[in-house]
Formats: structure tokens, sequence, C-alpha cells
């Protein structure tokens, strides 16, 4: 981890009741609530991770960092303690993968909410958008904190601090301690106090359990830099936060995001209701039509008009009443008709667009699958191919081998039947070159015979 010496991230009293999130009409309980089941995230993320604890209290300490900052309402809790996981875990050089985080948060997801633990597909749309959702998430974090993302843990002071009291001996309030200082990163004590305070709060707290006295005059936390009164406050959050029961997720995110369920495409599906007084309405107006007819009618009559005229012509209107009545009555039919039919056609294309958008889906699932699929084919082939290679060669340089040894077999052999050759000329020519040489004695040994007999044998 890369250390600087700014450490400046502490908020006041003030500005944390006046957070973010209280801007957006979140009550007080409820950021405390959405906090700490946030931490227990982290936390539970981390030892299915096989995280070191290091990396889970880095991990809630920028968790309360980035909603100092932020509204719960903007940024929801599952996906940025997902990111702050993330994060943590390559702050303190025990990296993990996007992919080993998300299956992760999605078994949890499964788990807290009872619903049957799936495998997520890491070839779906689902997975390459909480992917990309969690480095944005990962990015706001960092922009939020200006990329300072020193931090400082209070366990590292407890052991120090007891060794200073002579407290040191009691291994049962040194682990009492460490949970305490565990416990705290729940709360925003981390925010408001510096490490050193809030070791001795924890120290404090440990001891008034166990029943060991410390010292007060001088006052033993004046050593340590802090003060009576951050000590109290550690100790107040501290039974304020074993007081609560089990923190449960609460839904004020204005933007769903899940890690088991897809979004759904479709909403519910509406049906079209026709309006009331429709079919009543042309009645009506004949109805009155009717009646302005036969008051005419009787007005007319009272005037003095002759009786018989007066009474074909009411007729007459009520026969044209009757007939536009049953014009509209047939109008109105057709048009009702119409209407279910595009009441009913409207879920059907529903359905079918629906139906036919999972089929898409399905055939990308499919072509995904094939495609990694005959990548594995090649890449055995690649090797396949690599090893016949490899033996091919193998086998060019044994009989590489073999011919040269047959090469120099045989031309030992061949010198071998030369020098024999060689050696069975000479020895003829020698038994030639003896002969040779005796007869030639023989005869020169003959003469000189010959010349002294004839010298001793003159007179």
């Amino acid at each position: 981890m890369i250390y600087t010496a700014i450490d400046t991230f502490y908020l006041t009293e003030e500005q944390i009741t006046n957070s973010p999130s209280r801007k957006d009409a979140i009550d007080e309980e409820t950021e405390t609530t959405l906090r700490v089941y946030g931490c227990d995230l982290i936390q539970e993320s981390g030892i299915l991770l096989k995280l070191p604890q290091a990396v889970m209290a880095t991990g809630q300490v920028l968790f309360h960092r980035f909603y100092s900052k932020k509204s719960f309402a903007r940024f929801n809790v599952k996906r940025v303690a997902a990111s702050c996981v993330w994060l943590a875990s390559k702050l303190e050089e025990s990296p993990r993968k996007a992919r080993q985080v998300l299956i992760v948060f999605h078994r949890m997801e499964c788990r807290r909410e009872n619903l049957p633990v799936e495998h997520l597909d890491l070839f779906s749309k689902k997975y390459s958008e909480l992917k990309m959702d969690l480095i944005r998430t990962e990015r706001h974090l960092l922009k939020e904190m200006g990329f300072i993302c020193h931090v400082e843990h209070p366990h590292k002071f407890i052991s120090n601090y007891l060794a200073v009291l002579d407290v040191k001996e009691n291994p049962e309030l040194r682990q009492d301690a460490w949970n305490l200082a565990n416990d705290s990163l729940r709360t925003t004590l981390c925010v408001r106090f510096k490490s050193e305070v809030v070791a001795c709060g924890v120290v404090y707290a440990a001891t008034r359990r166990f029943g060991v006295p410390l010292p007060e005059n001088p006052p033993w936390w004046k050593v340590f830099d802090a003060d009576k009164s951050g000590i109290d406050e550690v100790c107040r959050v501290l039974a304020h936060l074993y007081s609560r029961p089990k923190a449960q997720y609460i839904p004020v995110c204005k933007e769903s995001a899940s890690f088991t369920s897809s979004n759904k495409s479709w909403d519910s599906q509406s049906t079209a209701v026709p309006k009331e007084g429709s079919l009543n309405t042309p009645v009506a107006s004949v109805d009155a039509s009717v009646t302005k007819m036969v008051s005419g009618a009787s007005a007319n009559a009272e005037s003095g008009g002759s009786k018989d005229a007066l009474v074909k012509q009411a007729l007459d209107k009520l026969k044209d009443s009757k007939r536009s009545d049953d014009e509209s009555k047939d109008i109105t039919t057709d048009g009702e008709g119409r209407d279910d039919s595009m009441v009913k056609s409207k879920p059907e294309i529903r359905t079918e667009t629906s139906g036919e958008r999972n089929r898409e889906t399905e055939r990308d699932r499919d072509r995904d699958r094939d495609r990694v699929r005959d990548r594995e084919r090649d890449r055995i082939r690649e090797r396949q191919k690599s090893r016949d290679r490899e033996r091919g060669r193998d086998s060019d340089r044994e009989r590489e081998r073999d011919d040269t040894e047959r090469e120099i077999a045989m031309e030992r052999s061949h010198r071998s039947r030369d020098k024999t050759k060689d050696l069975g000329g000479h020895s003829d020519k020698s038994r030639h070159h003896s002969s040779r040489d005796r007869d030639r004695d023989f005869h020169a040994y003959s003469a000189r015979d010959k010349d002294r007999y004839r010298h001793h044998s003159k007179p």
C-alpha cells in the first residue's frame, strides 16, 4: 500500500448530521442502518474471498468516507460495498478479480433474500453490466476522495497501549479490545476521530468490561494524545451499536441495482378500458330529439294546426330517428369490435416482442458459447499441431542420427576393406621381390664362382 502524509479526512458532528443523505429526505435511523448493512456486506465478502482483516477494515473506512460526500439515494449500497472491497484489496496488496467479487456478492444476495442459489453466467449481459457498474463506482470512489486512499487503523495502537499500561499479559482482554476495534468500523467513528482516540476508547471499554483499573493520576489518556470526551463518545457509540437489531436492506436508491435477477424488459400489461357512456350517448341524444319533436308537435296542435298533418309529421320524424339510431348502433358495434381487436392485439404483440427478445438473447448466449468452444478447440488443435511438430522434429532428428551412424559404419567398413586389400598387395609384392632377389643373387653367385674357377684353372 502507498502511504501518504495526508490524513485530514475527518468530519465534525454538524457535517455528519447534515449529510447528503439527509438532504435527500433520508432520516438518521435509515442512514445508520444502511451504513451497518454495507459494512456487514464488506466483512462477509472479505471472509468468503479469504482476504486479510486489513482489507476489510480499509474497505469499511472507504465506505464511510464515500457516503459522507454522497447520498444513499443516488448510489446503491450493495454496489458501493462491492467496489470498496475491490478497491481495498488492491490498496492492501491482496488483489482479487472483478469476477470473484461479483460472484461472491451474487451468492450473498441469494442467501440473504432466500432465493435459489444460481451460478452467475459470465457470458450474460447482466454480468457485463455488473462489471461495468463496478468499475464506474470505483472511479466515483477515487474521484470523491481525490485519489488519497491512506487509511490508518486503530488496531496497530492497541498492543502498544496495552503494553504501556501493563495489561498485555491478559490475552482475553487484548482479544476483546481487538474485537471492539473491528466493530467500531461499522460506525462513523473512523470519520470523526483519529485512530489513536478510537484505540484509547476501545482499550478503556475492554478494561471496564474485565474490571482492570487504569491509572488516573495523572490521567492515562493524556500519554496517548487523547481526551476524555472523545473516549466517552467512542464508548457511547459502541454501546448504541450493540443495542441495535441486525441491519436489513432498505431500498432507498432511485436506481434498482440487484446482483441476482435481471431488470424486467417489459412492465405489467395494461388493459384498455372503454369509456363509460360511449354506448349510451347516441340513445340519449335520440330520446332527447324525440321528446323535443313531441313537445313541438303538441305546441303546434295547441296553436291550432290540423291534427292529421301534425300526427303524420311526428310519425315521419320518429321513423327517421329510428333509422339514425340503427345506423349509429351499427357504427358503435363496429367500433367496439375494432377496439376489442386492438385491445387483444396489444398484449399479443408485447408477448411476441418479449419472446423475440428472449430468443435473441438466447441466440447471443449460444453464439458466445460456440465462440468460446471454437476458441478452445482451436487452442487444442494448435497444441496438438505443436506437439506433432515437435514429435516430427524428434523423429527427423532420430532419422538423421541413424543415417549418420549408418554412413559412419559404412565408411568404417570400406576403410577396413581397403586396409586389408592394401596389406594383401604389399605382401604379394614383397614375396615377388624376394624371389627375384634370390634368383638374381643366385645367378650372380654362380657367375662369380665360374669366374673364380676359370681363374684358378688356368695354368
